[in-house]
């Protein structure tokens, strides 16, 4: 099983080839979920993301023949990221099967990288399943994103830094979707400080590795925001370590990894992708889970799609009540909407759209629905906005 000493001689082979990202601690976040809480900034290195350790201490290790062979990987985009840059790096040949759902900022990375990309399969599971027959074809060494010691090993300098900056931690918690990084977390982690405990995270919709350790039988979704622990498979090298080493895992839901991108972006001032958000979802669903202690989280990357960004941003701003539909129902005459506009600006709000409900409304023929978007302060304002508009003789209600 993979040891200690295995992710210090990874840290030693990557010295010089990846960054020591900053670890510091987050205080307006530790104050809002209440545990003191440090930041691990794993989406600052060039690829944006942790993967390139593991992928960096696997080729490293390659021997003559199998750099002249090249190497082939499957990935929904960190990982393949991670063995294509390192690869380049190296000068050997790298052919990447990705799914064909993969974020096209992913898909293009790579192909930068000089990556052969084959965009195969609907899933991770059908896109290994293609690499694997052209390995045995093309005679390339298959680089798996998980299930390999040397991979765990590199990804497990990790916590090997952050003990390093802040040696008296309580708790980790870590995203799983295969289990690498978790498993060479927790085998540093728990040979440096015994009683840290490990906690691990994954997304409702892709429980694989939490049925797998709890026995139970959850149902899996088809996508997931957090399409880089969207796996389906846990690895075997992985769950018997993370069964080991482990203390706890918990599920996030879609709405808890929003918010948390959402916060990380207006308080950090940090992009993440869904999984790299989940550590802090499970923060902000599990709260009285960590109260008081100092906890560590991973920020295990930040490449995350621009238009599926620009649509988080938006429904963390309605979630929050500082963007608000607003329906207001009046007479069909002239100068309403006028009067309508001018109450919603004396109240501060500012408006968004505007749009007319003639047909689709059980009003009296006469009447209308005018639905207003607006931007607002929050909820509070919402109902200041509400209670003007009633106060001029219109009927309003949050739409």
């Amino acid at each position: 099983m993979l040891t200690k000493q295995d992710v210090e001689a990874a840290a030693q082979r990557l010295k010089g080839q990846i960054l020591d990202t900053p670890f510091v601690e987050s205080r307006t976040i530790s104050q809002i979920v209440g545990c003191q809480v440090f930041l691990k900034f794993e989406n600052l290195q060039y690829t944006a993301s942790f993967k390139e350790r593991g992928a960096c201490n696997k080729l490293a290790q390659l021997s003559a023949e199998e750099r002249a062979r090249g190497v082939i990987a499957m990935s929904a985009g960190n990982h393949a990221q991670g063995v294509a840059y390192h690869a380049q790096r190296l000068g050997l040949r790298a052919v990447i099967v990705m799914p064909r759902f993969t974020p096209g900022v992913k898909v293009e990375r790579t192909r930068g990288f000089g990556a052969e990309v084959v965009l195969h399969g609907d899933t991770l599971e059908a896109a290994k399943a293609h690499a694997r027959e052209l390995a045995e074809r093309e005679g390339l060494v298959f680089v798996h994103p998980y299930d390999d010691e040397a991979i765990a090993a590199g990804q497990g300098t990790v916590a090997l830094e952050m003990l390093r900056v802040q040696p008296d931690l309580d708790t980790l918690v870590v995203a799983i979707g295969g289990g690498g990084l978790i498993a060479g977390m927790a085998t540093a982690a728990k040979a440096i400080r015994p009683g840290i405990e490990v906690v691990g995270v994954q997304a409702e919709r892709f429980p694989a590795m939490y049925n797998a350790i709890k026995g139970t039988h959850l149902p899996q979704g088809a996508s997931s925001i957090a399409e880089g622990i969207a796996v389906g498979t846990p690895g075997a090298i992985t769950q018997a370590i993370i069964r080991d080493k482990v203390d706890d895992l918990l599920l996030v839901d879609e709405g808890d990894i929003e918010q948390a991108i959402v916060m990380l972006l207006e308080i950090e001032k940090t992009l993440v992708e869904g999984a790299g958000a989940a550590g802090l979802a499970a923060l902000i669903k599990h709260p009285e889970r960590f109260v008081g202690k100092r906890v560590g989280l991973v920020l295990c990357g930040g490449n995350i799609d621009p238009m599926l960004l620009a649509s988080i941003i938006e429904r963390g701003m309605v979630r929050a009540g500082r963007l608000a539909r607003i329906l207001v129902n009046a007479r069909d005459v002239p100068g309403n909407l006028a009067r309508i506009t001018a109450t919603v600006a004396e109240a501060g709000a500012n408006i968004d759209e505007v749009h007319h409900q003639r047909a689709f409304t059980l009003l009296a023929a006469q009447n209308v629905t005018i639905e207003l978007v607006l931007q607002t302060r929050g909820r509070e304002h919402i109902g200041q906005v509400i209670e003007a508009l009633r106060t001029a003789g219109f009927e309003a209600q949050v739409g």
